[in-house]
């Protein structure tokens, strides 16, 4: 029997074919597995069976498709010994999924709560017109699907490719059908059913159904419609200020960056002031599904939402049912009583409003940060008697604010590090939560980074070199001396696979000893060798050049100033305000031996490039998602090709064009770089301005400030008439897409 593997890139530019010649299908199997091994994404690799039509090759074919996971819908899980056909099975994981949301598995004290609160209906009805109440527009639909991913479609089948294709005709259709669920305030019964895939958590007992993960898949048109609504909830959100800064989760300009460099910035100014910190990391328990739906209302009306958008945020939570499947049975109907339904536009903004709240309830001593539901507290101090009161208090406070709210977390699954750089036996806190102790760890994985108590973060290299050694095995699979990828496609793979992973979160553990860092540098050079296939004894300098790749040292103190540079970007950034005091910063310099928190490192990176630039932040809501202004542009050369195109068919082009908009006067932009120069000119018919720019900025920047000049020159003019000429296409698309774009002179 005959095995050949095809194994294909992202960009289908290149094919690898091996062949086992063997009779054992045992034997062919195994190989046929180790090589599925070596890759980490179905796409990638893909096994085809030799034309035959014996039985044993069809079952050995069964059997690789599975170990693969493709046809993994039909292994229906033995829940027990009883519930072994599908249809049981599915209505088996139903009944758990909705009891998980029920309202018996609240405490007794939100129950109380629970009843006593919603006897007071919240009436959401404006007695004035409000913006976003206003109907949506062509161009909120347009931008709403750009930005949609490509999901399985719900229980109509309609799936976004479908919608990409609707002509302008049926794209207005669709908005009028939108509009008339907006202002009619009328929600379709079919939006409220899902259906939910159970998907086996990694390491779980399968015979359990509580360790299956409900993904649900609802309706590619509400999402849709959800996309629209979610845009104004987030703009009004975040304008009147009712997101805490320390939330980071699904938040334009933020990232989990930003809570790891708020952690490192704490921990290394304990250090420094030879103090402990003591941090929690708290887990909550289904958070999504046990979210109380009147706390996320009655939120949204404390902020002051009326009208469509909240009376459809009402709708939307209400009346939610779901069927389980189980490769083609489906369950009866179950109902979801309460929190946020699962794989929607709207869940994640809806339960960052009601969980926000959490964080106002600390201590003033207590610093807390949250990215979505990942939610962290930290107290620093000399005294651990000290700290364990004020640790303890803050834990009581949000154990009852959770209570109150449908929230639960779990002692068990919380965890607490201590933070210490002494030397002495230094007795770790004892903090309880429900009479029992959160466990205290040496080092935790917090959002991707593995954090020592001592902040060496070893662990986290060990760790990541680990993954990082088994990801190149694809790299070695697909190069060989006489077939294989060539350079550029085992390149592209190495950065998607294994330099992403070194890539994420390298501006803290960056902070690491040298000796440290070096563990990864093997990973690098054994990566380049393979891409570039050049000796082992070639020098890695020769290989950086080849291979276009810096250092890793200098790779992640470029990752460290850009995160540096789209921090000061963004208004009110946290990062943006960790300064260090004078007397904090005297204690830095007095002891060199402690390491510098990232702005501190990140400054220097920048003083030591020469780079000292002045970042201008840009506001990403100064227009409201349905008032965003328009730019069009004319381009009289669009449809002609300038290589195959005479030069004297585009002067007859513009000669023409001229002639049609004689009364207009021309102005005609242009940017440059050269070395060590860069600028931009404005040309007047009357007047020839120019200007230089830092030598930082690029040719892209010019050619935006010489047209922001432009405009600034004709602002205070009485003549109306003017066209402005510019030969930058990538500047009138960036124009073109205001609310997309990033650049502060657009």
């Amino acid at each position: 029997m005959k095995l050949v593997a095809t194994v294909a890139g992202r960009k289908r530019n290149w094919k690898i074919f091996r062949r086992y010649p063997t009779t054992d299908n045992h034997v062919a199997f195994k190989r046929a597995k180790a090589l599925a091994r070596h890759s980490r994404r179905e796409s990638w690799i893909n096994f085809f069976s030799s034309i035959t039509s014996s039985t044993s090759t069809k079952q050995l074919w069964k059997r690789v498709k599975a170990a693969n996971g493709i046809y993994r819908e039909f292994s229906f899980p033995i829940l027990n010994v009883t519930h072994s056909a599908p249809l049981d099975i599915a209505n088996t994981l139903g009944d758990t999924f909705a009891q998980v949301s029920a309202i018996d598995s609240y405490c007794p004290i939100l129950v109380a709560i629970k009843n006593r609160a919603e006897r007071t209906p919240l009436c959401f009805t404006a007695r004035s017109t409000l913006p976003f109440n206003s109907e949506f527009r062509m161009f909120e639909l347009e931008t709403a699907l750009s930005r949609a991913h490509d999901t399985s479609p719900g229980p109509n089948g309609i799936a976004y490719n479908m919608l990409r294709q609707l002509n302008t005709t049926s794209l207005f259709h669709l908005l009028f059908l939108f509009n008339r669920i907006w202002t009619e305030q009328k929600y379709p019964s079919q939006w409220h059913e899902a259906i939910v895939i159970p998907i086996l958590k990694s390491g779980k007992d399968p015979s359990n159904p509580l360790h299956y993960r409900p993904i649900a898949l609802t309706s590619c048109l509400c999402k849709t419609f959800e996309r629209l609504v979610n845009a104004r909830v987030v703009f009004e959100l975040e304008k009147q200020g009712c997101i805490f800064p320390l939330q980071s989760g699904f938040r334009r300009g933020r990232s989990t960056f930003d809570n790891l460099v708020l952690l490192e910035t704490q921990i290394r100014n304990a250090f420094v002031r030879r103090n402990h910190l003591v941090s929690i990391f708290f887990d909550i328990e289904k958070a999504y599904d046990r979210t109380w739906r009147y706390g996320i209302l009655l939120t949204l009306f404390n902020f002051g939402f009326r009208g469509n958008l909240s009376i459809f945020l009402r709708n939307f939570l209400s009346h939610r049912t779901f069927r389980v499947r189980i490769g083609n049975f489906y369950c009866n109907h179950f109902i979801q009583s309460e929190g946020v339904p699962q794989g929607s536009v709207l869940s994640v903004t809806l339960f960052i409003v009601h969980i926000i709240q959490i964080l106002h309830h600390l201590p003033s001593s207590v610093h807390g940060n949250l990215y979505v539901d990942d939610l962290q507290i930290s107290f620093q101090g000399s005294d651990m008697n000290l700290i364990e009161r004020q640790r303890q208090n803050a834990v009581n406070k949000l154990v009852a604010w959770c209570n109150n709210n449908g929230h639960a977390i779990s002692p068990a699954k919380s965890r607490c590090v201590h933070f210490c750089r002494k030397r002495n036996i230094r007795l770790d806190p004892v903090i309880h939560m429900q009479n029992v102790a959160i466990p205290v760890v040496d080092d935790i994985r917090f959002l991707g980074v593995i954090f020592d108590r001592k902040l060496t973060f070893l662990p986290h290299i060990l760790h990541l070199r680990k993954r990082c050694e088994r990801s190149l095995d694809i790299l070695k699979a697909l190069s060989k001396t006489s077939w294989g990828a060539d350079r550029t496609s085992l390149l592209r793979i190495y950065q998607a696979d294994i330099l992403s992973r070194i890539d994420y979160g390298c501006m803290v553990y960056g902070s690491a000893r040298a000796t440290v860092l070096r563990r990864l540098d093997t990973i690098h050079h054994s990566a380049l060798r393979i891409c570039s296939g050049a000796f082992r004894t070639s020098p890695v300098e020769s290989l950086y050049v080849i291979c276009n790749q810096l250092p890793l040292h200098l790779r992640l103190q470029k990752i460290s100033a850009l995160y540096f540079f789209r921090a000061q970007f963004v208004p009110k950034h946290p990062i943006s305000h960790l300064t260090l005091p004078v007397r904090l910063h005297g204690l830095y310099v007095a002891r060199p031996s402690h390491i510098l928190p990232f702005c501190e490192r990140a400054k220097l990176i920048l003083h030591d490039s020469d780079l000292n630039v002045t970042i201008q932040s840009s506001d990403f809501f100064c227009f409201p998602p349905w008032d965003i202004p328009h730019f069009s542009y004319l381009n009289p050369f669009s449809g002609f090709d300038k290589s195959s195109t005479a030069p004297v068919t585009f002067q007859q082009l513009f000669h023409h064009h001229r002639y049609q908009y004689s009364s207009f006067v021309p102005i005609f932009t242009y940017g440059w770089k050269s070395d060590g120069h860069v600028g931009c000119g404005v040309v007047f018919p009357s007047d020839t301005l120019s200007y230089r720019l830092h030598n930082c900025c690029s040719v892209f920047t010019a050619e935006l400030v010489a047209i922001f000049c432009a405009l600034q020159e004709i602002l205070p003019s009485s003549q109306r008439n003017f066209i402005i000429y510019t030969d930058s296409m990538s500047a009138l698309e960036t124009l073109s897409h205001y609310d997309t774009q990033m650049h502060p002179v657009g």
